[in-house]
């Protein structure tokens, strides 16, 4: 079966003589699929995030989407196929607008298709996912400040599934919230994969992230993916030992609730 999104020995170096941020990384996510990538900070996921979206290139190395590469692709030939792929950042609060209604922007990637709705057919998609995501479709006309981290994140993933991606880069979608929050957002992105078949490229430093939704888990490292495959194949019996390190100092969501 064809990969929705493989990576083929992608390296990103930072001026001639610099480190490399990624080097020979190679990855495939299946579509349907929720792929962890996981390692500590500086390990690379976040350049690998950036390559996958093409918000950076690569100096060596590919990008595929359904078979079709969109490494060299120019911005006006990418921009059509940017409603198949859309991210979610780290940051509730630096990523939304705070001059725009969340109307705005949520409704702000629909300028890249064709014949996207206007007026009130425009509203009424909004609202709709509004709703998906645990919001109010009567919250259209409000901002940003008036919203908690949590619901701010809820935004974060109505604008980008409003276009119907295959795709969705979730960059450290949790970290920046509290523990019963990030439950809760950790599900809402599991209810989207069963309700709208989006694959999902999880970035994290969080093992218990990985476990709560994940089917298969890359573990990177300095630039390179160490070690890779099945979940529970991974977290049970790791072969490298970086990846038992890992696990020995992450505390899981899963042992924080046994905890209280």
């Amino acid at each position: 079966m064809t990969p929705l999104l493989r990576t083929e020995n992608l390296c990103r170096r930072y001026g001639a003589d610099g480190p490399a941020a990624l080097d020979k990384v190679s990855i495939s996510l299946q579509a349907g699929e929720i792929l962890g990538i996981v390692g500590e900070s500086g390990s690379g996921k976040s350049t690998l995030a950036r390559l996958v979206m093409a918000l950076d290139r690569p100096t060596s190395g590919a990008v595929f989407l359904e078979n079709r590469q969109i490494t060299a692709l120019s911005d006006r030939k990418l921009r059509p196929l940017r409603r198949n792929f859309q991210m979610v950042f780290q940051d509730p609060y630096g990523s939304l607008d705070p001059r725009h209604t969340i109307g705005r922007i949520i409704g702000e990637p629909l300028g890249l298709e064709e014949n996207a709705p206007r007026g009130a057919k425009r509203r009424e998609r909004i609202g709709a996912l509004l709703e998906e995501v645990g919001l109010s479709a009567s919250d259209i006309d409000r901002y940003p400040h008036q919203f908690s981290g949590g619901q701010r994140q809820r935004i974060a993933i109505a604008r980008a599934l409003i276009t119907r991606p295959k795709l969705l880069v979730a960059d450290e979608p949790t970290s920046a919230l509290d523990v019963t929050v990030q439950a809760q957002i950790l599900a809402l992105l599991l209810r989207m994969r069963a309700d709208h078949g989006v694959s999902i490229l999880l970035i994290t430093h969080d093992i218990g992230v990985v476990d709560e939704i994940c089917d298969r888990v890359a573990v990177m490292r300095a630039g390179r993916v160490v070690e890779t495959g099945p979940l529970r194949d991974v977290l049970d019996n790791p072969h490298e030992a970086y990846t038992r390190r890992l696990l020995a100092a992450e505390p899981t969501l899963a042992r924080l609730g046994r905890s209280t």
